[in-house]
């Protein structure tokens, strides 16, 4: 008998794939390492329930890389404010890298309660550039508000180590109890709590707590991938379609930027990672 589920947990090489609201512990088939893919977190899956194995992986509409999981709806990016201290790269980058996926960013910022009062009027104008630009944020403190956001929805918590990951989904769900620890003070970052990736079912919607980082590469991404990820560009049509709003002249992202109508952090942020793009690409091809 055949079942179609999704795999909501892996450690080592046991697959926990729940189907019908009932858990099941498979091993996949040794076919997929012919076809060198493997089942990851999120997969739908085609399981023989005899046997207790993995099948058939059912196509993904996306795949996350870091981390590993699949048929995303939702990103959560929590970003903490203070301690781990904020870093507008790695937010620029996982947006991008979430969009280009086709998965919806929503910002969670974290450890307000840190913040001195010209810190905080800074946050609230750097929380406005993302919001212009049509990311919905929250703060950690927004439970009912993200549960609203991720009903019936598959979502993906990242960020930054010791950003609070673990803490938020405690606070969404208090029967998960996931371990959580203090950020190194010697380090400014986190401590890993999370070991593997595991999707968790609140309510209505389902969430992935992942292992924490603190860098994130591309990976093979297109130029017009990149540029299209940065949303804010779209409302300044340069003259020709391949421009990449470097050297070009007469490039209206530029003079956006240089009009204020794009932020500075933003711009220098995509410049960055075109030459992270650029870089990465030279070596796919040579």
């Amino acid at each position: 008998m055949k079942k179609i589920g999704r795999i909501i947990r892996i450690i080592s090489n046991q697959y926990t794939v729940e189907a019908e609201s009932l858990k099941y512990l498979c091993t996949a088939r040794g076919k997929f390492r012919n076809i060198k893919t493997s089942p990851i977190v999120g997969d739908i899956v085609e399981i023989d329930l005899e046997s207790l194995t993995i099948d058939e992986i059912l196509p993904r509409k996306n795949y996350l890389d870091r981390p590993v999981v699949s048929n995303i709806d939702v990103a959560l990016i929590v970003t903490s404010l203070k301690k781990p201290d904020l870093s507008l790269t790695l937010l620029d980058k996982l947006i991008s890298i979430v969009l280009i996926n086709k998965i919806e960013p929503i910002i969670c910022f974290s450890k307000l309660d840190l913040l001195s009062k010209d810190e905080m009027k800074a946050f609230k104008s750097m929380r406005k550039i993302y919001e212009n630009i049509g990311i919905k944020t929250v703060t950690n403190k927004d439970k009912g508000k993200i549960k609203k956001i991720l009903k019936e929805k598959v979502a993906v918590v990242t960020g930054q180590t010791g950003a609070g990951k673990s803490s938020l989904l405690n606070k969404l769900d208090k029967r998960l109890d996931l371990e959580t620890k203090p950020i190194s003070e010697a380090l400014n970052r986190g401590v890993h709590t999370t070991r593997h990736v595991e999707l968790f079912e609140i309510g209505n919607f389902f969430i992935v707590d992942t292992p924490g980082f603190s860098a994130v590469d591309f990976g093979p991404v297109s130029i017009e991938d990149l540029k299209d990820s940065f949303v804010e560009f779209k409302n300044f049509r340069c003259g020709f379609n391949d421009c990449t709003h470097y050297k070009e002249k007469k490039c209206r992202v530029k003079d956006g930027v240089d009009a204020g109508l794009i932020a500075k952090s933003r711009y220098e942020n995509y410049l960055r990672f075109l030459g992270e793009v650029y870089e990465s690409n030279s070596k796919l091809f040579k």
